[in-house]
């Protein structure tokens, strides 16, 4: 009996230690081993999750000032089950954000604990709104996309979206690198997804972007912008091109088009007036195209530079077509050919040529193909294949149609010409720094390949200068005290529904370079389908020399015969050219006159010096601190003067 009892003691003692093992054993799995695991799972229960807008990098220029960047914004969200009174909050926030009753009513009304109602909202709008205090309303901050500068710049920076991610320009080509890490919105809730104290939510950080520093300078930008935005105007052209290239190195220092639009009300335009022309339009370069063929003749010593051309009394029969030019000329020398731009002396030159060859340089050049750019969307251009080139198109695209290239393209090519034959990759973004201006990435000037000889380049480039001398078509590129090298293009537009060219479109054209000796950039012109007077050298070429005149005197390139001051002496080494017109109230007997710029914004003080013909040194961002000479000084030639910025 008594064993039986201590049989059944020890029985049930066994089966309590076992079920304690047992309890013990399980609660040390869910503690211990499944804990992380079933922490999450609480959280997810507990918490939701909203991921806000991440903060993205900066994109600055050349010196330093701001092009894009991110500002901290208010986004209003609701969680309806607080919302009492629905209709009533639909009704009160129907006008402060834009958005018709019936949606915000159903947006209210909903059982969801969480749903937006406005990102990103004004400053203002959110004053007018804390002032109802309708309880079930929160806002956090978010960021905001900004563009400072407005429209300047906006095909090359593009814009984003409400993510924010890049849709466009450098913002869509860079996303990956502007975009940070999202910060996140916390909502804490009970037991039964009722939310909890509003002082439980809070906003877990996100990591910024990294920063862009642009090869563009603002104030060229600016000036380019505004030539070609006048140009355009004048000429009721549909559009427009310019394109400034450093040739050393493939910089580039401007790049514009026409027409424009602001970023940040970006969908309010029209998608093509959004389209990046510089990269995405292709366009017959008509006659601008002709120094390619000749530095590929005197490249391959094929004729000789003082060789006479004979084009034919102005007509010339080829391959059963009529070419004409615009004079009835006879022999010309081939700097005569490029000078009076002579359909028939090149087409003469690339039957010399043949096809093969001329094929191959135009491929050296870069035609065909893409350049490169650091820019989403560029197109290839069209560039047949030699084996299709019938006799006529061989004379045809000698003097620069049946061939399509784009604005980025033929600048890059020319670039090659001005820097002694080697075509360099053009680019945009020049460093990558983190927040805090760590460098995260140099970028340096590519040499893709070398095209032709520095002893043609400075051939070609020689010749140039005759077609802004006197006597040439591009006289009106001209500018006192340098040297310019260029070449003019008027060229017919394919009419869409004959497949035919177009009777009275055009394509005018200019691109040269300057200083010709020692080219500090290479500039191109492009206006689209200008009414009236079509030729390049009346429409583009005016609008090199203004930009360049501009560009070369905020670079302190100076003319030749510049006075230039050496400690109280000054030294001339011929007469000072003849400068642009003064006007009235800035004109006097040695010198300008420097205006009170005092508080003025950059913009500002850009306006009053296009307004006055007045090159001032600018530095800083922000408004006017500081000015040399003083307000009524006289600004006299070959000496400093200067503006600067700050806050």
């Amino acid at each position: 009996m008594e064993r039986g009892i201590q049989i059944r003691i020890r029985f049930f003692g066994a089966l309590f230690i076992l079920a304690f093992l047992i309890i013990a054993g399980r609660a040390y799995y869910l503690q211990v081993v499944l804990a992380p695991e079933l922490q999450h799972r609480a959280d997810q229960q507990r918490q939701r999750v909203v991921k806000l807008a991440p903060q993205r990098g900066g994109i600055f220029d050349s010196r330093g000032d701001p092009l894009a960047v991110s500002l901290a914004a208010e986004s209003l969200y609701a969680d309806p089950v607080l919302i009492k009174n629905p209709r009533e909050a639909s009704g009160k926030l129907e006008k402060l954000l834009k958005k018709p009753k019936k949606e915000l009513f159903k947006l209210l009304s909903s059982r969801k604990r969480f749903v937006w109602l406005q990102r990103k909202l004004d400053p203002e709008v959110v004053s007018k709104i804390r002032k109802l205090k309708i309880y079930g309303l929160e806002f956090v901050t978010e960021r905001k996309r900004y563009y400072p500068q407005t429209s300047t710049a906006a095909h090359v920076l593009g814009f984003t979206g409400l993510d924010p991610r890049g849709l466009e320009g450098v913002e869509l080509e860079y996303d990956q690198l502007l975009q940070g890490t999202p910060g996140r919105l916390v909502s804490l809730h009970d037991a039964r997804g009722r939310g909890l104290a509003s002082s439980d939510q809070l906003v877990q950080g996100g990591v910024a972007g990294h920063n862009l520093f642009l090869t563009l300078d603002r104030s060229l930008q600016y000036v380019a912008e505004k030539e070609l935005a006048r140009v355009v105007d004048e000429t009721g052209a549909v559009g427009g091109t310019i394109v400034m290239l450093e040739p050393a190195s493939g910089r580039i220092l401007a790049l514009a088009s026409q027409p424009d639009y602001n970023p940040n009300l970006a969908g309010q335009y029209p998608a093509a007036r959004r389209r990046n022309r510089a990269v995405c339009d292709m366009y017959e370069p008509g006659s601008t195209f002709k120094p390619f063929l000749l530095a590929a003749v005197l490249e391959e010593g094929l004729v000789q530079p003082g060789k006479k051309i004979y084009c034919e009394n102005g007509r010339y029969s080829v391959g059963g077509k009529t070419i004409r030019d615009h004079k009835k000329f006879k022999k010309l020398s081939l700097k005569e050919t490029l000078k009076f731009s002579s359909n028939i002396g090149f087409a003469k030159l690339g039957k010399i040529l043949e096809r093969e060859r001329f094929y191959s340089y135009l491929r050296n050049f870069g035609f065909g193909e893409q350049t490169g750019v650091d820019l989403p969307g560029e197109v290839e251009g069209m560039l047949r294949p030699p084996s299709k080139w019938f006799e006529i198109d061989l004379a045809a695209i000698s003097f620069g149609q049946g061939i399509s290239v784009t604005p980025i393209q033929i600048t890059a090519a020319m670039a090659a010409i001005a820097n002694g034959g080697l075509l360099m990759e053009p680019y945009l973004v020049e460093k990558i720094t983190t927040t805090d201006g760590q460098l995260v990435e140099k970028r340096l000037p590519q040499v893709r390949h070398r095209v032709i000889s520095e002893k043609t380049a400075r051939l070609v480039r020689e010749m140039m200068v005759s077609v802004t001398e006197p006597g040439g078509t591009g006289t009106r590129a001209a500018l006192p005290g340098y040297r310019v090298a260029g070449k003019t293009g008027t060229a017919q537009k394919v009419d869409m529904v004959t497949g035919g060219y177009s009777p009275d479109k055009r394509v005018s054209s200019f691109i040269g370079f300057v200083p010709a000796d020692n080219p500090a950039l290479v500039l191109s012109v492009t206006v689209d389908e200008p009414k009236g007077k079509t030729y390049g050298g009346l429409v583009a070429a005016p609008v090199f020399s203004r930009i360049a005149g501009q560009t070369l005197s905020y670079l302190n390139i100076l003319p030749k015969g510049t006075v230039v001051a050496l400690a109280e002496k000054s030294v001339a080494t011929e007469p000072l050219p003849d400068l642009a017109p003064l006007l009235p109230e800035t004109k006097v007997s040695d010198g300008l006159r420097m205006p009170n710029f005092s508080g003025m914004s950059y913009r500002q003080v850009l306006q009053t010096m296009q307004q006055r013909n007045l090159n001032l040194k600018l530095s800083g961002s922000g408004h006017v601190v500081k000015q040399y000479p003083l307000p009524g000084k006289i600004i006299r030639y070959g000496k400093s003067a200067w503006i600067r910025f700050g806050v």
